[in-house]
C-alpha cells in the first residue's frame, strides 16, 4: 500500500518524502494535476523484470497449448471473445500474445490495452447483427474525390 503525501509536503520537506519512498511507493497528490507516484528505481527495475518474465511465460504457455485451448483460456478472462468469428478468435490470441510481449519488453502497457480495446470494439460490432449487415454490405456510392492532405 502506498503512502500518500501532498505536493506541498514534497516541496517543504523532500528528505522525509524521500525516506518514505525508501520504504515503498509514495503517492504525491496535486491540486492542479494528476497524482504522481514516487518509488525507487531498483523497485521499478525489479517490477519490469518480473513483468517481462511473466509475459514470456504466458506467451510460451499460450503458444504451446494444443488446438483452441489458447482461445478457451482467454475467453475465461475476456468473455466477449465468444462473439468473435472463429478466425478472429485465433487472431485475437496471436495479437494478445504479441502485445503482452511487446508491452513487457517496452514497459508500456498501453500497447496491450489498445489491442484489448480494439478487439472488444470488434466483438461489440459482431454482437449487433444489424451493424454487421450494414458494415458488410457492398458500397455502391462514389463519395467523390479525396481532398489533398493539409499542408501539401
Amino acid at each position: 500500500m502506498a503512502t500518500e503525501v501532498q505536493w506541498s509536503d514534497l516541496q517543504r520537506d523532500p528528505k522525509s518524502v524521500a525516506a518514505l519512498a525508501d520504504q515503498g511507493e509514495v503517492r504525491v497528490r496535486r491540486r492542479d494535476g494528476a497524482t504522481l507516484l514516487l518509488h525507487r528505481e531498483d523497485s521499478a527495475e525489479v517490477a519490469a523484470l518480473g513483468a517481462v518474465s511473466a509475459a514470456r511465460a504466458l506467451r510460451n504457455a499460450l503458444v504451446h497449448l494444443p488446438g483452441e485451448q489458447g482461445v478457451e483460456v482467454l475467453v475465461e478472462e475476456f468473455p466477449w471473445v465468444d462473439v468473435l468469428p472463429e478466425p478472429d478468435r485465433r487472431e485475437f490470441v496471436a495479437d494478445f500474445i504479441r502485445a503482452v510481449s511487446a508491452s513487457a519488453e517496452l514497459g508500456r502497457w498501453s500497447v496491450l490495452a489498445q489491442v484489448v480495446q480494439e478487439w472488444r470494439a470488434t466483438a461489440a460490432i459482431h454482437a449487433d447483427p444489424a451493424l454487421v449487415a450494414e458494415l458488410t454490405e457492398p458500397v455502391d456510392t462514389d463519395f467523390g474525390p479525396v481532398p489533398a492532405p493539409e499542408g501539401s
